[in-house]
């Protein structure tokens, strides 16, 4: 103790305190509450926001280790002699378990105050909504659209997105149905007959009344404005949107409805069909996501107080998605603040089943920013086949704290690993397998260390940092069908709860090399960071 090295650590670490421990700290015991206080709750909830999914049984059994000590053993001793002395470093896994008296301006905390600008799903929006003024830098090309249905001008904006996205997905469907029968040469009469052509992928069932054939015309002539508006963007600002145009939008939607989910049919004029092609490779080069969105206008819909994946739902029909939204709102402020993300629907899949990357880094310091990330890092797989036709949890959330409650279903393929994790150098060798092996190290490593600079510059000037602390991250990234990393959210306090082989020896590692990288590295700049890399330093 008289060399100050004294530690604590709140939460289930036992690495942390291990570790700590061999390199001769002392541990200052926090007093044992038992449960925690109610006045705390609501803190721990909303920390837990950001907070990556856990396994319950993992943590559990890490508790129970740390707690299973002699009480007369040396640590216990030493711990007792330092019991009024203030630690020189403090590990939990959130800021607000820490008594404010153990905070001392000199002491390293493993947290920065007021990180929910980019860990919340708010609060990552919101930044990197102001990020073009910010950076010169497209969130478009890394973070599928999001936006609050709690604030008026998001959730307008979400409704004209939805209808634009709805008219692009029409020339898409329209176009792949075009691709399996010959063309029309003339304009095609107003028809049940015509009109309603079974879609092969979808239901057998024929629509029981007319789909009007000026559908595609309609979606044309939106996507036409929409296109000009987005050539001549930096001249007029003042160009009306284009679903402001006298296009009835509950009938377009309805009718979108039965082509995309209902088995509905399109039929196409050969005029049409390369009006489609030209527009949609024209609007390709203004619209990032034009390729990532698919052509069935799913949304993510996810509740700002809930997180493990409570409450998120896939959802394709706009009325039903506000409806929710406004229900949930009406029943509990708290519960109100929604937010809405496209789906991601050009997905690169594992053996048919989706899946994600949980990436971490560090963050040293804020000014001057300066940013580790961690060359080791795992997949989350789902439980059953991935299905844009079939919306469940168990398909489309890889949160080990969703998927744990479900059994792997009988027509997953079984190469998928039952305990549904994988590691990074287990994916390259798929990505090999495949003939892409390159992919890792040129598209996936540099888009996801892009996403992650980008997202903190975009909140760097409303954090409230400490110097000398640090904090560790958990971002989650899905991959497009092109290898292109695309952000989800950033977790202030990832999991260090193993639950799979591959995850007990990662986590352990990276805890590990984060006390190297944080303490070793003060008196000793040379020494071995594992597999973390400087990637940024302003």
């Amino acid at each position: 103790a008289q060399e100050k090295k004294i530690f604590t650590v709140q939460g289930p670490y036992p690495v942390i305190r291990r570790l700590l421990r061999a390199r001769g700290w002392v541990e200052r015991k926090l007093p044992r509450t038992g449960r925690t206080p109610e006045h705390h709750r609501g803190d721990q909830n909303k920390q837990r926001l950001q907070t990556g999914p856990s396994n319950g049984s993992g943590r559990q059994k890490e508790e129970e280790e740390q707690c299973d000590e002699d009480p007369n053993s040396i640590h216990d001793i030493m711990s007792y002699l330092v019991r009024d002395q203030l630690p020189n470093f403090i590990w939990t896994n959130f800021l607000d378990a820490i008594d404010h008296q153990l905070l001392q301006q000199d002491n390293v905390v493993n947290h920065y105050a007021r990180v929910d600008a980019f860990t919340t799903k708010e609060g990552l929006c919101l930044s990197l909504q102001n990020l073009p003024w910010i950076e010169q830098a497209d969130p478009n090309t890394f973070f599928p659209r999001c936006y609050r249905l709690g604030i008026m001008d998001d959730q307008e904006a979400f409704i004209e997105d939805f209808r634009l996205t709805a008219a692009r997905s029409l020339l898409k469907l329209a176009l792949e149905e075009a691709g399996d029968r010959p063309m029309r040469t003339e304009q095609v009469p107003n028809s049940a007959k015509e009109a309603g052509v079974t879609h092969p992928k979808h239901s057998t069932a024929r629509p029981s009344s007319p789909l009007y054939p000026e559908l595609v015309e309609e979606a044309l002539e939106v996507c036409k404005q929409h296109l000009g508006i987005l050539e001549h963007q930096d001249i007029d600002r003042n160009t009306p949107s284009p679903c402001r145009t006298c296009i009835d939008w509950d009938r377009f939607l309805q009718q979108y409805y039965r082509v995309a989910h209902e088995g509905a049919g399109l039929v196409l004029t050969r005029e049409q069909r390369k009006q489609c092609q030209n527009l949609l490779q024209s609007l390709a080069e203004k619209l990032p996501q034009l390729d990532m969105e698919g052509k069935h206008n799913i949304w993510v819909l996810k509740p700002g107080a809930e997180s493990q994946g409570r409450g998120i739902v896939c959802m394709t029909r706009l009325e039903e998605m506000l409806q929710l939204a406004w229900s949930c709102t009406a029943h509990s402020l708290r519960l109100g603040r929604w937010v809405v993300q496209k789906y991601v629907e050009q997905l690169l899949t594992v053996f048919g089943t989706k899946f994600d990357i949980r990436q971490w880094f560090v963050v040293t310091d804020w000014k001057p920013l300066t940013v580790w990330f961690y060359h080791d890092c795992y997949l989350r797989f789902c439980s059953r086949p991935f299905s844009l036709h079939h919306l469940e949890r168990a398909r489309h959330l890889c949160n080990v704290s969703v998927q744990k409650w479900y059994k792997t279903s009988p027509d997953q393929d079984p190469r998928v690993p039952p305990d549904k994790i994988w590691s990074n150098k287990q994916f390259q060798e798929y990505l090999a397998q495949l003939g892409r092996a390159d992919a890792w190290h040129q598209v996936l490593v540099p888009g996801m260390k892009a996403a992650i600079l980008n997202t903190l510059r975009s909140a760097q000037d409303r954090v409230r940092f400490r110097k000398g602390s640090f904090e560790l991250y958990g971002a989650d990234f899905l991959v497009g069908t092109d290898c292109q990393p695309w952000l989800l959210e950033i977790n202030s306090c990832p999991t260090m709860s193993p639950s799979s082989a591959v995850t007990r020896q990662l986590c352990a590692n990276v805890q590990r090399d984060t006390l190297c990288l944080v303490l070793d590295r003060k008196d000793d700049p040379t020494c071995s960071i594992g597999a973390f890399e400087l990637i940024y330093k302003e």
